[in-house]
């Protein structure tokens, strides 16, 4: 059953040391990558995708990100999760951000990547494979060899029935996660308080048997740095 994705959070408050020094002046999700802020590539894509309601959490430079958003002129709604007097890393992010979105699953997006799609909707292709008998959560994943400015050794094994293991320590792992997942709420039920990573969610939703992965049928472009900004803008100019 396709699941109704009612709403979205883009993730946004990071410091963005990697992107140094692109972002003395702007936050990371400003950073303009292909003619257009990085963040506005994630939020064209959930416009495409028919969302309604999204939320972005903000902490450096939050002025700067506000106001960008309050400028835009989307089919959906735009509320901000406030995190100026504390950052919550990933996990607390969600966690403060869930009073303010709506429906379940919820779409998270991380601001710091670019994707085109396959043969169609990625986000579509996501809600379509949802299962909420058997999910907590489904991330996007890609294989390593097409995970494009990505280093590192993976991050996930995938069984076919598509869940996800982590990868063991010493061995290389053949999907990387893209930064687009659906999580049910139930993934947030009894979360640590303050900030925290994810990875603790997954951990709990890996041992319970409840972590799922697809594989991204598309391009998908890591763009942390700002070496990586000029490669992905000669890839996306072939699009």
């Amino acid at each position: 059953m396709t699941a109704k994705i009612e709403s979205a959070m883009v993730m946004g408050a990071g410091i963005g040391k990697r992107m140094r020094p692109l972002t003395a002046t702007r936050p990371k999700p400003l950073v303009r990558v292909a003619g257009k802020a990085l963040i506005d590539h994630s939020l064209d894509r959930i416009e495409a995708a028919g969302i309604g309601h999204v939320v972005v959490n903000v902490h450096y430079l939050a002025d700067a990100l506000e106001a960008h958003l309050a400028a835009q002129r989307r089919t959906f709604t735009i509320a901000v999760s406030d995190e100026r007097g504390q950052l919550l890393e990933t996990g607390g992010g969600m966690v403060k951000a869930l009073p303010l979105l709506t429906g379940d699953p919820i779409l998270i997006v991380n601001s710091d990547n670019i994707w085109t799609d396959g043969p169609q909707d990625s986000i579509t292709h996501l809600a379509r494979h949802w299962d909420d008998a058997k999910m907590d959560a489904l991330l996007l994943v890609i294989r390593q060899a097409s995970a494009t400015g990505h280093g590192g050794k993976g991050d996930f094994h995938m069984d076919p029935a598509g869940k996800l293991s982590r990868r063991k320590p010493g061995h290389i792992a053949p999907f990387v996660y893209t930064g687009i997942q659906l999580v049910s709420r139930r993934l947030l039920e009894d979360a640590p308080e303050g900030a925290f990573s994810t990875n603790i969610l997954w951990d709990r939703a890996i041992a319970a048997g409840r972590l799922y992965g697809l594989s991204h049928m598309g391009q998908w472009f890591d763009v942390g740095t700002p070496a990586a900004i000029a490669p992905t803008e000669a890839a996306l100019s072939g699009v």
